[in-house]
């Protein structure tokens, strides 16, 4: 075969390894979502994906389905097999003992685990070894994984609704639904696919806010919906003086974290059966970085922000966001209503540089995704 004919090939098997891995959007927290397709003589033999942590990963739901047609063939996985035992054992060493002869990988695992051991393990063996086709759809797929990894921080997505005149709610608080029903379920698809939803007390008082991820909206087929529902993002309230009683729907919709500037009322918390976080930080704020260095050290890769324009506005004067997701209603609030978000700026030169990587309708709605220029 031609070098341009195994590229395409590799491309086409790559491809279809990825739309597998896609398939774990809302359930393989805190693992990554990973594909993998065996090819012999041309033909797909075995595919699998990893489905959530403590199962096997893709490289042996596909090597199972292969069977004896593995030795010999080529493993397409989206990111480097794994070497080391977690709570499973190392996909490398599987994809040894079927006797694949070729294994192409989209990426590197950023885990510092594993780190390019997992395709000197298979090259030691004999396997040919090849990495990153397809590495950008690949880093796409797992953006708060990598930066996890990477980083030791979480991929920050701040979601935010707003009218044509870039208002966020009433003046007297009102926000329910400035968007319609297309745009609230893309929302609670945003929230399955999260490790954490994190609000702040303004929004949790005005909306009485739950957070949670409601079957009904999602828009998913039954088995993308019960996998979605399989796991709850946790729940997290930025309350730096507490303000949102025990009694409010936030916390009676089950177990929540929150962070706040002090430690007392700890035990009347747990009690309830949340978890009660003290990271104070300047100013009588809670310091949101270290709470998104908790969140990574817990096993978060993507945190959600859905809150008011001074939170959100905190996490963006604070450089900690990643991703804005911005659903815009064809209507006025007019000039009395909320901004969408509470920066202090006094010149043009400070105002933050955003690249829109996507718009699209979103029923009658719109949504804009945007990055801040210095992560695009």
């Amino acid at each position: 075969m031609s070098d341009g004919a195994q590229d395409r090939l590799d491309a086409h098997c790559m491809s279809r390894a990825l739309e597998l891995a896609r398939q774990g959007l809302y359930s393989t927290h805190p693992n990554p979502r990973v594909g993998c397709v065996i090819v012999r003589d041309g033909q797909i033999v075995g595919e699998g994906w990893h489905v959530r942590a403590g199962e096997p990963h893709a490289e042996v739901h596909a090597l199972r389905q292969a069977g004896e047609r593995a030795r010999g063939a080529t493993a397409y996985v989206t990111l480097e097999p794994c070497s080391h035992h977690g709570l499973t054992p190392p996909c490398a060493e599987a994809l040894v003992q079927a006797g694949v002869a070729r294994v192409v990988a989209a990426m590197q695992d950023p885990n510092p685990q594993v780190a390019g051991r997992g395709l000197l393990r298979l090259a030691a063996a004999g396997i040919a070894v090849h990495s990153g086709v397809l590495e950008g759809e690949a880093r796409a797929l797992n953006p708060g994984f990598i930066k996890r990894m990477e980083q030791g921080l979480p991929f920050v997505r701040v979601k935010l609704a707003m009218s044509l005149d870039g208002r966020t709610a009433m003046a007297s608080g009102e926000s329910q639904w400035i968007t319609g029903p297309a745009a609230r379920a893309a929302v609670q698809r945003l929230r399955a696919r999260s490790s954490v939803v994190l609000s702040g007390a303004d929004t949790v008082l005005a909306d009485a806010a739950r957070l949670t991820v409601r079957a009904e909206e999602l828009g998913l087929n039954a088995e993308q919906t019960a996998l979605a529902m399989s796991r709850a993002p946790l729940r997290v309230l930025v309350d730096g003086r507490l303000r949102v009683p025990l009694e409010a729907p936030f916390y009676q919709a089950g177990a929540a974290l929150v962070a706040a500037c002090t430690a007392a009322g700890r035990e009347r918390f747990r009690a309830a059966g949340h978890e009660l976080l003290a990271l104070p930080g300047s100013s009588g704020q809670v310091d949101l970085h270290r709470l998104l260095v908790e969140l990574a050290a817990r096993g978060a890769n993507e945190v959600l922000v859905e809150a008011g324009p001074r939170l959100a506005g905190a996490f963006a004067a604070l450089g900690l966001v990643d991703e804005y997701q911005l659903f815009v209603a064809a209507k006025f609030l007019g000039s009395s209503a909320r901004p969408l978000l509470e920066l202090p700026l006094t010149r043009m030169a400070e105002a933050p540089a955003l690249k829109i990587v996507e718009m699209r309708a979103v029923g009658d709605d719109w949504r804009i995704i945007a990055v801040p220029t210095a992560a695009s």
